[in-house]
């Protein structure tokens, strides 16, 4: 018992010295997520990022969680952004080398048939006289050169024929004479009796015939000089006509025109001597082809477009003028925006007829002129140094007249990207030209840069959606306009304003998930939008919106060829940006809310034009009809 009692005393004071120690001891260090909160002074929500709060709380428009701003992407310059390596892969960037390429563009023309103008021939009367009998008594028969065609009755043939035979007779008399001199003069005669009746069409065998039988004949056969079809009778049978009297018009195929209307901002991609390929609805499937021949140097005010000839050979006669034709024009843009055609290096063509290419001086084999060299009429061979410098289009964002691209920043320690303003040129396919701003072997994100600029709103930095801290401020806080409006007249605002409202008819009809009212409102927009009245416009302006309606044209097709609820979303997408950027420059007279949903489409976002400023959502529809929030107001209060 003695034992026990000391022991027992130790492990009471052990007992209470612990109990003692934890009482004392500072407690432990705080989670990180805890610190995180203690240190973050601003406060955020991730479906909202422009709203900043100095405390925590609810987001004042979708009332999720407010979370803390973490820091990070703030250091380098004003357009970059880092970000780590594994927030990288999260966004799914992609990036691609700049390269200079040769990229076939693809001009799209509609036309029609035409006959080949230089194989139209006329027959016509040489002589005044009385048509007594037409051989050939309707249109479309197909003739054959030397098949006849009329038979005229001319008392000045007679007279012509009677000249021939006096003179071939005085000289039968005279063929004893001694006298060169009368000998010489008859048969300078008889040739001028032969070239008389030659001049007024007969044929040789025609006047051997006269010569023989020594009688004249009051009837004279008109034959068809060429082959071809008879498109036009001009004249009836017991018809007097006078000299140069038209009796039918006959039209070879075997060559015909296709007259193409292209527009005006495809001309610089378009040359002579260039490839056409074309279809037509009466040959489904089956493709034709033919060389340009000729530009019209004058556009067409009413449809801003140039006619456009190409020449084809038609000899199983299957394009018939007035046919209806699809063609595409697929030229190698090179620098500058020339054309590059290998099979056309060192070459020299005809300036009146492409098909006739030559390797060297000469010329041509039809018209006798001297031939000119392919550079000469804009082309360039294929070398390296004439490849223009291209990006694909998914790099570009463009708003308007700017456009973005995220640069890679090399040799860093994380993933860093720089935004970057190019000067753009021609659209060819899936790719730009890149005429200033880039250098052949960077990288440029391609997949990804709608994130990377997201990224850069949220750190209060320039994005695509604003200007750079160097340009003037607004006074309102508000990102500087990044489109300049046009002052347009009165009635053009109206009527662009008309089109506007029928697209808040598509946009409602998609806030209700109803396929069949978009389809309706979108043939309204397309009508209405028919009816604005481009001639209101001068100048700049003109050619602007010709720019816009085409862009805005091909939207709505789109739009009106989807058959999903789901496709017409995605072209009502496309169809939203452009109406919006329309809006910036030819302002209507009434404020029109341009909405934005970040949830849209997996999460890229997207946004939209609405009359009203409560939120009816297109993409979503009646699952989320809400979701969204207003960004700015377009039109009269955007002036």
């Amino acid at each position: 018992m003695k034992r026990i009692r000391p022991i027992l005393f130790i492990l009471l004071a052990l007992t209470a010295g612990f109990i003692l120690r934890g009482c004392f001891t500072p407690s432990p260090t705080p989670p990180l997520a805890h610190s995180a909160e203690q240190e973050a002074t601003i406060w955020t929500c991730s479906m909202h990022p422009q709203i900043k709060l100095p405390k925590p709380g609810k987001c004042p428009i979708c009332g999720m969680e407010l979370i803390p701003l973490v820091s990070g992407g703030d250091e380098g310059g004003e357009r970059e952004i880092s970000v780590s390596p594994y927030a990288a892969k999260l966004m799914e960037i992609e990036t691609t080398e700049v390269t200079r390429q040769f990229i076939s563009a693809e001009v799209r023309m509609v036309g029609k048939v035409d006959y080949d103008e230089t194989r139209v021939t006329y027959i016509s009367a040489w002589v005044p006289g009385r048509l007594d009998r037409l051989y050939v008594d309707y249109t479309g028969i197909p003739v054959k050169k030397g098949d006849h065609l009329a038979e005229l009755y001319s008392p000045e043939l007679l007279t012509a024929q009677e000249e021939l035979i006096q003179a071939i007779q005085t000289l039968g008399k005279l063929k004893d004479s001694q006298s060169s001199m009368l000998l010489e003069t008859a048969r300078q005669t008889i040739d001028a009796a032969r070239e008389k009746l030659r001049l007024w069409g007969f044929t040789s065998d025609q006047i051997a015939a006269i010569e023989k039988s020594e009688t004249p004949n009051d009837h004279m056969t008109i034959f068809s000089p060429g082959s071809g079809i008879v498109i036009q009778k001009n004249a009836q049978e017991g018809m007097y006509v006078q000299t140069g009297t038209r009796i039918y018009t006959i039209a070879d195929l075997t060559t015909v025109w296709v007259q193409l209307d292209a527009y005006e901002s495809d001309l610089n991609l378009l040359r002579y001597g260039g490839k056409v390929e074309f279809t037509t609805e009466a040959y489904p499937g089956k493709t034709f082809a033919g060389s340009i021949t000729f530009i019209d140097p004058i556009i067409n005010t009413a449809t801003r477009t140039a006619k456009v000839r190409v020449i084809v050979d038609n000899p199983t006669l299957a394009l018939k003028p007035g046919m209806f034709v699809r063609a595409v024009a697929r030229p190698k843009v090179a620098e500058g925006g020339r054309v590059m055609d290998p099979g056309l290096a060192g070459k020299w063509i005809s300036p009146m007829h492409p098909e006739v290419i030559k390797d060297g001086p000469g010329t041509c084999d039809v018209c006798g002129m001297p031939l000119v060299t392919a550079e000469s009429l804009g082309y360039v061979t294929e070398i390296s140094q004439n490849a223009p410098l291209v990006i694909p289009a998914t790099a570009a964002l463009k708003t308007g007249k700017r456009a973005i691209v995220y640069v890679e920043v090399p040799d860093q320690d994380k993933p860093t990207y720089e935004g970057r303003e190019v000067e753009l040129g021609t659209r060819l396919g899936d790719f730009y030209v890149v005429t200033s701003g880039l250098d052949e072997g960077e990288r440029v994100v391609t997949h990804g840069n709608f994130k990377l600029d997201a990224e850069l709103q949220i750190h209060a930095k320039p994005s695509m959606m604003s200007m750079p801290s160097d340009a003037p401020a607004t006074g309102s806080g508000a990102p500087a306009a990044i489109l300049q409006s046009l002052d347009v007249p009165a009635a053009f605002s109206q009527q662009l304003e008309a089109a506007v409202q029928a697209y808040f008819g598509i946009q409602q009809s998609l806030g209700a998930d109803n396929v069949e009212a978009a389809k309706t409102a979108t043939a309204d927009m397309q009508k209405m939008l028919g009816k604005v009245d481009m001639d209101l416009l001068a100048g700049d302006g003109h050619m602007t919106w010709m720019a816009h309606l085409k862009n805005l044209d091909s939207a709505l097709a789109n739009l009106a060829q989807a058959a999903t609820i789901e496709k017409q979303r995605e072209a009502f997408y496309s169809l939203s940006q452009q109406l919006a950027q329309t809006l910036h420059v030819f302002p209507v007279q009434h404020p029109i809310n341009q909405a934005f949903c970040p949830m849209a489409f997996g999460g890229t976002g997207a946004t939209w034009l609405q009359q009203d400023k409560d939120i009816l959502n297109p993409y979503f529809g009646s699952a989320m009809p809400g979701c969204g929030e207003i960004q700015e107001s377009i039109g009269a209060a955007h002036e």
